[in-house]
């Protein structure tokens, strides 16, 4: 019985790779579990998704090709490291497979679905940024476009501050410095982007 979705897996069994497999099974009206790949055969996600009756493998990839449903697969979400996804990747895309890269190994375009994600439809290897990338760069987005109008022609909002909250507990642990940290991220086209960590404000 075919539903009409499109079957996924998923290489990395851990918090990651388990929390997308519950959503998926959840709430998408288009994606369908097909595989859950992990390397410990002892991993709790890997032994969720057998109790939900998702195929599994604890061979990494190498597992994934051997699994019956692997033909039927269309698209890998990989929740790995980046060191590991330049191989998943090139084996995905040999098998005409869309790789979605979790990991900061930035081979494909990246992709913010609110803000870009019909550019890269076609795209075999898509980026997802990171975490703080997709929380903030949509708020971004959004503000340039209501303050378009507001900014002078030679100047846009090309740099976003963020400060992360902290447990009331760190407060008291950790020293002022720290808590006078921020990180910052950049939002300028490529070749005006500047990457930084976290930083500490000047003082004045």
């Amino acid at each position: 019985m075919t539903t009409g979705k499109i079957k996924v897996a998923i290489i990395g069994s851990g918090n990651i790779g388990t929390d997308l497999m519950i959503k998926i099974m959840r709430t998408s009206d288009v994606l369908e579990m097909g595989a859950m790949v992990g390397v410990d055969p002892n991993s709790d996600g890997l032994a969720r998704a057998q109790r939900l009756g998702v195929a599994i493998t604890h061979e990494g990839i190498d597992g994934l090709q051997k699994l019956p449903v692997w033909p039927e697969i269309g698209i890998v979400f990989d929740a790995t490291s980046a060191n590991a996804h330049k191989r998943h990747s090139e084996i995905c895309q040999a098998a005409g497979k869309v790789i979605v890269d979790l990991t900061p190994a930035a081979i494909g375009p990246y992709v913010i679905p609110v803000v870009n994600g019909e550019d890269h439809l076609d795209a075999p290897n898509v980026n997802m940024v990171t975490c703080g990338g997709q929380a903030t760069i949509p708020i971004v987005a959004a503000i340039s476009r209501v303050a378009k109008g507001a900014l002078r022609r030679d100047r846009r909002l090309d740099l976003l501050e963020v400060r992360r909250p902290r447990h009331p507990r760190q407060h008291r642990t950790s020293s002022p410095k720290r808590r006078r940290r921020a990180s910052r991220w950049s939002v300028a086209p490529p070749r005006a982007r500047r990457s930084s960590s976290s930083t500490r404000p000047s003082r004045r």
